[in-house]
């Protein structure tokens, strides 16, 4: 048995000085779990990441500048805390773009390591994507351009640098990205008033409020927070002006699940996931989110009503030990909504939305599977000198992925949204109906997910597949794939090229 398996079946000790006195063991068993259920007084109202400022160039090109750099965010009293961000001190802009444009994005890296910038969830060819395959070193700038070809969804981006997304990741460099339709339905619309991103992370400060990076002892997820942000703001409130609001929810966390519902027990309509808008409405009280994921929900208000946004225990399939010391006992508020005496009023939220994916039919047998398991996905951890399949442009695949260790995973594929067929041999629930483009997989349930290859041919950048349980991803739970006209393997991998002028 390994240590792991000793501490599970208590037969050494708990490493902590608590655990070597009488009833230690259970005292620090006790203290794991965090509860701020009505203990918190929302006393900052929420910062809204601004809109990033774009021109149209000589070629009709939306243009983004934006320069990663450290800075200085005050997250409480005291000291401000260094982090990094994007045009600002910690987090960055909300980037926003119609499909059928063609943008142009022109990164700086003024940070002290080499970063990348990863559009995740967008369809675009390889070489744009800012995996690891795309470097950019300190003081080089890195200018991917791709035209938006899918439909209106909440998208964000963050670096991705190979063995160091956690720690980039959770120093703040991370913002979201949205697209639009030409006609949308009549949701909420306007930006910061009745449609805001939602950006919730979870941090440790040290005593001198600086972020504290050590990894959780136990639990093999990495960081587990104390603090929970939104927007980079603690203890958030804010104000809401009309009878309903649109709330674009992130878990951009390292590692926390987060299983979302309001302390009053409201009902709330789920309108959209990773990839876009639901076929229908889906009304609900809760909606569970693993790293990386996104949900739109509406919440409908009365005029001078309070109500805050709460995370409970997720339903990860975890047993208990794993369940505690990854945070899933934990109950965090997290936003509260307060309702101005007079709102003014939204119109209702559209029967119809937009149409549900059709990739392959339900019953549709895996072209291949996954196993993930620790650090690795069937049994190899990741090397960027090694390409582990092509697949076929304009090809179609169903993939099956099971998480076989017992400790929390999800699964994230680049350039594709997929629709899922199953979830452990039943047809998915209404709210993995829509398009995604990371799931979470609990222990030992068979998902499978259908995708098309539909562009970009490039048989030597490859795209990644992994866990974004970002310390899993950094340790090796990641593979990489390419697609080619025919769906060959090429002779060999990409090797990394580094950007920048």
């Amino acid at each position: 048995m390994n240590r792991r398996a000793l501490l599970k079946a208590g037969l050494v000790a708990v490493p902590t000085a608590a655990a070597v006195t009488a009833g230690g063991v259970g005292r620090w068993w006790a203290g794991i779990d965090i509860t701020t259920a009505g203990r918190i007084r929302f006393v900052n109202r929420l910062a809204v990441p601004p809109l990033a400022r774009s021109e149209r160039d000589a070629e009709g090109r939306r243009v983004f500048d934006l320069r990663a750099a450290p800075g200085r965010h005050r997250f409480r009293p005291g000291r401000p805390t260094p982090t990094w961000g994007i045009n600002g001190p910690h987090l960055a802009p909300t980037l926003r773009a119609a499909r059928g444009e063609t943008v142009l994005v022109r990164f700086r890296n003024d940070l002290p390591e080499t970063t990348t910038l990863h559009w995740h969830g967008m369809h675009l060819p390889a070489a744009m994507d800012g995996g690891p395959h795309q470097p950019v070193e300190p003081g080089a700038t890195w200018s991917p351009t791709w035209t938006v070809d899918q439909p209106a969804a909440t998208l964000w981006y963050h670096p991705h640098p190979h063995g160091r997304t956690a720690a980039h990741v959770y120093r703040g460099v991370a913002g979201m990205f949205i697209l639009d339709e030409p006609d949308p339905p009549a949701l909420p619309h306007r930006y910061g008033v009745d449609d805001v991103p939602v950006i919730v992370r979870d941090i440790n400060l040290t005593d001198g409020n600086r972020l504290d990076e050590r990894e959780r002892s136990q639990g093999g997820v990495g960081i587990v927070g104390e603090h929970v942000t939104v927007n980079g703001t603690l203890a958030p409130y804010l104000p809401v002006t009309t009878q309903r609001i649109r709330l674009r929810l992130l878990n951009a966390s390292a590692s926390r699940i987060y299983r979302f519902g309001f302390a009053s027990g409201r009902s709330f309509a789920l309108v959209g996931t990773d990839g876009g808008l639901l076929a229908a409405p889906h009304p609900t009280t809760r909606v569970q989110l693993s790293p990386a994921e996104r949900a739109e929900i509406v919440v409908t208000m009365r005029p001078g009503e309070q109500d805050v946004l709460r995370g409970l225990p997720p339903d990860a399939g975890l047993n208990f030990w794993d369940r505690r010391l990854t945070g899933g006992d934990d109950i965090l508020d997290i936003l509260q909504l307060r309702a101005a005496p007079r709102l003014d009023p939204s119109p209702p939220v559209p029967d119809r939305l937009a149409e549900p994916p059709r990739v392959a039919a339900p019953g549709t047998p895996p072209d291949r599977t996954f196993r993930l398991a620790k650090y690795t996905i069937n049994g190899r951890p990741m090397d960027m000198n090694r390409i582990d399949f092509a697949v076929a442009h304009g090809g179609t695949e169903v993939w099956e992925v099971t998480a076989i260790d017992g400790t929390p995973h999800n699964f994230h594929v680049h350039d594709v949204q997929f629709q899922v067929l199953s979830v452990g041999k039943k047809p998915p629930p209404p709210h993995l109906r829509g398009w995604k483009d990371t799931i979470h997989t609990p222990p030992n349930v068979p998902i499978r997910i259908a995708m098309r290859f539909r562009g970009h041919p490039d048989p030597t950048n490859p795209y990644m597949f992994h866990c974004h349980i970002l310390n899993h991803e950094d340790r090796g739970l990641m593979g990489q794939f390419v697609v080619t006209p025919e769906g060959r393997l090429p002779r060999s991998a990409a090797a990394p090229s580094h950007h920048g002028h």
